[in-house]
């Protein structure tokens, strides 16, 4: 009972945050042409923009993703998680201010900064609050609805961008994400117990806890940054089983090829068929219901019966599908066609991190997803640095030829590389990593 009570608020919270991040992502768009091209329908300056501020945030990630789960791990999921909800408000209550060039480029700043730290940050402290408190043989199930809840604030933030104006979109966002950063510190427990928080912090290895005061440690050091994973570590981890350096490479290309993707795929549509706003919000509320319908009705009944690994493959396979849809768009109906695979394409991210779960004991969970976030993180970094010049290109009037979704055929491309790497992975028993697992204990 208390572990649903926990998931419970957990997933409260993760809609709520999600829910305010999502509904500015339709209105950003414009709020970003508006500041930098007035008036124009293409801008290579934007999308360079967006690339580097997606490229910089991708480096802070690749950094801190691999410390926010390991010293979830020591510290507390709650505490870790407290950081980037704070942080997410600064910049939304900007240009809940105003959209002006001048607070636009104050907004452009701080988010680059703050994403640094944020981005895919609640996500992966979900994921370990969900390992901590589900069997494995449920794991993937819960982690898809985990995925079908961000999916439901995906659909319900923007829906209500579509029926509100920009500067209350982003008024409303500002509101919801003070709202979920209160809600999670007022009613979220952790799930990690506080005997077990004490110990990892110390730069001891053995903590003898005194009868007499059963609450407290002895009186080392708390050396908090040796918990820093290092290079080796994380090398270490990967060596460690076969299936999770594979499910590793599946990540790094998935995420590469679904940033670059969402990097081009706006601007190529405002390029291409003059979408807005409107349209922009119609089309992520179509694929986020299809999505939600799918993590939280389908997965739930396919994941017992197809296992991890077959529902991984599945998933990339329509994603690589509705990528080259989306490329090869011949008419304004196609994107809007594309946007309903992802009852399908979802599958992919749940079953990663289900597979890299059941392959490290219960100590390590933050540690594990926070690996696979800095891997994303890298392919963050990499990503725009090579779309967003290739989409900037092809929807000038400079292209070497003209084929204005050319880069998207690309990430349909680098897709494909993910879901054949997928068929290679064979799903053993969950094992246990020796001296690892079984570090955080506490002697009478």
């Amino acid at each position: 009972m208390a572990e649903l009570n926990v998931l419970g608020h957990l997933f409260l919270t993760v809609f709520l945050s999600n829910f305010s991040t999502f509904m500015v992502i339709p209105v950003t768009i414009d709020v970003t042409m508006s500041a930098i091209c007035p008036g124009e329908v293409e801008c290579s300056l934007a999308i360079y923009l967006s690339a580097f501020q997606q490229a910089i945030a991708g480096i802070g990630t690749l950094v801190v993703m691999p410390l926010v789960g390991n010293l979830s791990d020591k510290c507390g999921r709650k505490a870790l998680l407290t950081v980037p909800m704070t942080l997410t408000i600064i910049p939304l209550a900007i240009l809940a201010y105003s959209r002006t060039r001048n607070f636009f480029y104050a907004y452009y700043v701080l988010k680059t900064l703050t994403s640094m730290i944020c981005e895919g940050c609640v996500q992966c402290l979900a994921l370990a609050y969900v390992a901590d408190n589900v069997p494995e043989n449920s794991r993937a199930s819960v982690f898809g609805i985990l995925s079908g809840i961000a999916s439901a604030a995906f659909v319900c933030g923007n829906f209500s961008a579509r029926f509100l104006s920009t500067a209350a979109t982003f008024q409303v966002s500002t509101a919801v994400s003070m709202i979920a950063l209160v809600y999670m510190r007022v009613f979220l427990q952790d799930s990690i117990i506080e005997d077990k928080l004490a110990v990892p912090i110390l730069s001891g290895s053995k903590v003898k806890v005194d009868n007499a005061r059963p609450k407290q440690i002895s009186d080392k050091k708390i050396q908090v940054f040796k918990t820093m994973p290092s290079l080796e570590d994380i090398t270490c981890l990967l060596k460690t089983s076969k299936t999770f350096s594979q499910a590793a490479i599946v990540a790094f290309f998935g995420n590469l090829s679904e940033v670059g993707l969402y990097a081009s795929l706006l601007y190529y549509l405002k390029a291409r068929f003059h979408f807005d706003k409107d349209h922009f919000a119609d089309l992520m509320v179509i694929g986020g219901i299809a999505g939600t319908i799918s993590q939280l009705l389908v997965m739930p009944i396919l994941a017992p019966i197809l296992g991890e690994g077959r529902l991984l493959s599945i998933g990339l396979f329509f994603s690589c599908a509705h990528m080259l849809l989306y490329g090869i768009a011949w008419s304004s109906w196609v994107p809007y066609a594309a946007a309903m695979l992802s009852i399908f394409f979802v599958f992919a991210q749940p079953c990663v991190r289900s597979i890299v779960s059941k392959q490290v004991g219960a100590c390590e969970q933050g540690k594990a997803q926070g690996c696979i976030s800095g891997i994303c993180s890298f392919a963050n970094v990499v990503s725009p640095l090579v779309f967003s010049p290739l989409t900037a290109m092809f929807l000038s009037e400079d292209a070497p030829f003209y084929f204005p979704g050319f880069s998207i055929i690309c990430t349909g491309i680098i897709s494909m590389i993910a879901f054949i790497q997928s068929l290679m992975i064979r799903v053993p028993p969950p094992i246990s990593i020796p001296g690892i697992t079984n570090g955080n204990y506490v002697d009478a």
